[in-house]
């Protein structure tokens, strides 16, 4: 059946638009209820990123890009760097309440928005973002313009600019500065100011309290000063290549063996597969996806920033498991294919999930030896994550077998110390998830305001 909207030929010459993507009827807000304004009026600056080289060796200036952008906010997570004279750095040094906004990417990143909140960094921003500062003592506050633009109003204009090619879509600065804003009384934004202000306490919180559990980790493994240097050379026996089935050099660098010494001194250490079962995920036929119903599928993809959101995910519907590998609360998943070592606990809300082939699981045999988030928190530490490193086949994709993870070395801590590191884990957890749930409150209370506004 036909799907088909009819547009007067005013609304096409003052859009300068004729795809029918641009008028799906989806995208309709009836802008002659309440008071709205274009965003390009509310606004001191609009500005495109900067255009420069990036590194990761902290040369220059920190340099905020679309992958720091998450849950409304930028993230000072794997940050990069662009070496870059002072001149350059004082026209696109970013200023707290700067709200980005990512404009072209594949069509699910396109419109990507959030504020800056860090008080004492000195940093730019790269080309692929808008710098969007709104006029000091205006109609509109930062926090506001940034939950609007991430709520149901926001995103619905973001869709309707969005350009779409193959592979990749874009919104540009002077289409982002025609999409429309409800003006609400400032008391009202002041309100969702707050809310956002809390969120991003919560989410500072949760950081700092994982970095205290990872700190504790360290230092009871005799870890937090550990060199994680590459090496120019190193003697290796034959035999011990013979044993490995390698002879890259990058197999062979001191600094595997470095830390492995340093682990058995401190605690009694395990080879995986006598603490835990690991099990590669399943290939299901897309043909049984759903976007909303059904059981969670989480490919590696899923849980590649190391956090598992259900709002990402495919489910499957429709379909008879027969040997399909499913996981319970506790497990841990990782990507095997790709960003191998990537991983993530599983919590009560993905039991009994399926995974894909690309991700593969830990279950824990014995979890009151133990505990399932102290697990986690070394293999993301600097003892999983070099393991990882050492063992993956480097080849164009990478990839990582069974039987490698199974050959990983996990030191065992006392019980005691095994309950207090998870014990901060579990707190880091619940507030990032007080951190969302503020998030989700505060474009719900703007949606409701602007939905009766409208009537």
């Amino acid at each position: 059946m036909a799907v088909f909207s009819v547009i007067q030929k005013s609304q096409l010459e003052g859009a300068h638009r004729l795809d029918a993507e641009y008028y799906q009827r989806e995208y309709f807000i009836d802008f002659t209820k309440g008071n709205w304004v274009p965003i390009g009026e509310v606004l001191e600056l609009c500005q495109y990123g900067l255009s420069q080289a990036m590194n990761d060796e902290k040369k220059g200036y920190p340099i905020f890009k679309m992958d720091n952008i998450d849950y409304g906010f930028l993230f000072n997570d794997d940050i990069r760097f662009a070496d870059i004279p002072k001149s350059i750095f004082n026209q696109f040094a970013i200023k707290k309440d700067d709200v980005f906004f990512n404009r072209v990417n594949s069509e699910e990143f396109v419109g990507r928005t959030g504020i800056y909140k860090l008080d004492s960094l000195k940093s730019v921003f790269a080309s692929y973002l808008i710098r969007l500062r709104v006029k000091s003592g205006g109609e509109i506050l930062a926090d506001y313009l940034n939950i609007f633009l991430n709520s149901s109003y926001g995103l619905r204009q973001i869709r309707k600019y969005t350009r779409r090619a193959v592979n990749q879509a874009n919104v540009n600065a002077e289409e982002l500065k025609l999409m429309r804003i409800s003006v609400l009384p400032i008391t009202t934004q002041e309100k969702i100011r707050d809310l956002s202000n809390w969120s991003w306490h919560e989410f500072e919180k949760s950081k700092f309290i994982y970095s205290q559990a990872e700190t504790l980790l360290l230092e009871e493994l005799g870890l937090k000063d550990f060199e994680n240097e590459e090496k120019l050379w190193s003697v290796v026996n034959f035999s011990e290549i013979k044993s490995a089935n390698r002879m890259d050099a990058e197999y062979f660098q001191p600094k595997y063996e470095q830390m492995l010494n340093q682990i058995r001194k401190k605690s009694d250490v395990k080879k995986l597969s006598e603490i835990a079962s690991v099990k590669r995920g399943s290939l299901i036929n897309p043909r049984f996806y759903d976007d909303e119903n059904g059981t969670p599928y989480i490919r590696g993809g899923d849980f590649s920033s190391g956090r598992l959101e259900r709002s990402k995910l495919v489910y499957i519907k429709n379909f008879q498991p027969k040997n399909e590998t499913r996981i319970k609360t506790g497990d841990i998943i990782f990507a095997s294919i790709g960003s191998v070592g990537t991983l993530t606990n599983i919590s009560d809300e993905f039991n009994d999930a399926f995974i894909s082939n690309n991700t593969a699981m830990f279950s824990i045999k014995d979890r009151n030896f133990l505990i399932s988030e102290y697990l986690t928190l070394v293999l993301q530490s600097i003892v999983g994550k070099l393991q990882f490193e050492k063992e993956m086949s480097q080849t164009a994709q990478p990839k990582i077998s069974d039987t490698q993870v199974k050959s990983f070395y996990i030191p065992i801590l006392p019980k005691p110390v095994q309950q207090k590191i998870a014990d901060l884990v579990r707190q880091s957890h619940e507030a990032r998830k007080k951190a969302k749930e503020l998030l989700v409150e505060a474009k719900h209370k703007v949606e409701e305001l602007i939905e009766k506004g409208n009537k």
